[in-house]
């Protein structure tokens, strides 16, 4: 299964860069790395990256993350992803563009 992570054109940079990374400021405030299902996502971006151009949105392996992934409920209810050590490189499966158009988040086709 794939989750996802939205990052901000300098974290994306910074995991490049490093080759892992503890994630957003808002990750490293929490203690994981947060992250949201294919349904979340959208929901995710209007929350927390409203207007924000220039993102990155992440695909990861929930599975190949092993015991340091834990689903856990948050926002209304839902159980969401957060990851308990950094996020690294080899996590990521895809990464994209994440555009803003008429204010709303253009998700790509293959999350559908």
């Amino acid at each position: 299964m794939l989750i996802y992570k939205i990052f901000r054109a300098d974290e994306w940079a910074a995991l490049q860069a490093q080759g892992e990374t503890r994630g957003a400021p808002i990750d490293v405030a929490d203690g994981y790395v947060h992250f949201s299902t294919a349904t979340q996502a959208a929901e995710t971006a209007a929350r927390h990256f409203a207007d924000a151009e220039g993102l990155t949105l992440l695909a990861c392996d929930a599975e190949a993350m092993g015991d340091d992934l834990k689903w856990e409920v948050s926002r209304g209810g839902a159980r969401f992803p957060h990851l308990f050590r950094n996020i690294r490189m080899a996590d990521v499966v895809w990464a994209k563009p994440l555009p803003l158009a008429d204010g709303v988040h253009q998700f790509p086709e293959e999350m559908a």
